[in-house]
């Protein structure tokens, strides 16, 4: 099973390598989303400066320094649900020209041949998630430009509890998108769902938009976003903001690993049947 898995992983890393407008891609987008909206779309602009507006913006923002600061950690998981969503092309590009046929004629264990696509996709969906981090902390150096401040020292325990909450939504979205690719029948049908989906899990989360100005039915729904949960606890690891929480970040990883093992086992039932025999 080893064999065949890094098989199948090197074959996925090789389709990513040859084409590097992907790689690209996957750099320039975020960088464009932070340099453009996060640049122009600063809500702290829209109150007064002084003790009040001040501590009001604070509050909304659940104590980050500053609204692109907030943005920014927001970006990482926004990065990673957009690169996922096309984790399941490589599949259906497979069926069209014949190879996914072939690859099922192989004794390949199917957990092997899943594994492996999923593993690479995760990756490829949660590293220009961190690099858009890098480049939002690199900002701050760069002259007319509002950069991301981290106003907390990060222990061991802090980095690991982002590098988890990064690795559990790269993997649950990318397991599920990708079991799309292996149950609809074409890619309009694929690109159909994926992008009906996208919108309301990205608005409904507290992402890109403080949860405070939202409706209260949609902080309710926000409050149990998976994308809330992983970006809660960056937030607060990066800006030391536990206070303005009601929950400490192994809560909202607790919850935030529900939902991935929810969704992974889903993806998993989802595309047995497609891996079986012909």
């Amino acid at each position: 099973m080893y064999r065949e898995f890094v098989t199948v992983l090197r074959r996925e890393l090789l389709k990513f390598v040859r084409v590097p407008i992907w790689i690209a891609a996957a750099f320039v987008i975020p960088v464009l989303y932070l340099v453009l909206f996060g640049q122009a779309f600063d809500l702290g602009a829209l109150f007064p400066s002084g003790a009040g507006g001040d501590t009001y913006v604070s509050d909304a923002l659940l104590g980050a320094p500053d609204y692109f600061s907030y943005f920014a950690v927001g970006m990482i998981a926004f990065v990673t649900l957009s690169m996922s969503l096309y984790a399941g092309t490589g599949v259906l590009f497979d069926r069209q020209l014949g190879t996914h046929q072939r690859i099922l004629a192989t004794p390949a264990p199917r957990s092997a041949l899943f594994g492996g696509i999923l593993t690479f996709r995760a990756f490829s969906a949660a590293w220009p998630a961190f690099l858009c981090l890098a480049v939002a902390v690199l900002l701050v150096h760069v002259p007319g430009m509002v950069g991301l401040s981290a106003n907390a020292g990060i222990g061991a325990i802090g980095l690991a509890e982002i590098l988890a909450a990064e690795a559990l939504l790269a993997l649950m979205f990318t397991a599920l998108f990708l079991s799309f690719g292996y149950v609809l029948p074409s890619n309009e049908a694929y690109f159909g769902i994926v992008t009906i989906l996208n919108l309301p899990i990205l608005f409904t989360s507290n992402a890109l938009f403080p949860q405070s100005t939202m409706p209260a039915w949609m902080q309710t729904v926000t409050a149990y976003n998976p994308v809330s949960l992983a970006v809660n606890v960056m937030r607060m690891n990066l800006f030391g903001t536990a206070a303005y929480y009601p929950y400490p970040a192994d809560v909202y990883l607790l919850r935030l690993l529900r939902w991935a093992a929810a969704l992974i086992t889903i993806a998993l039932v989802l595309s047995s049947r497609a891996l079986r025999v012909p």
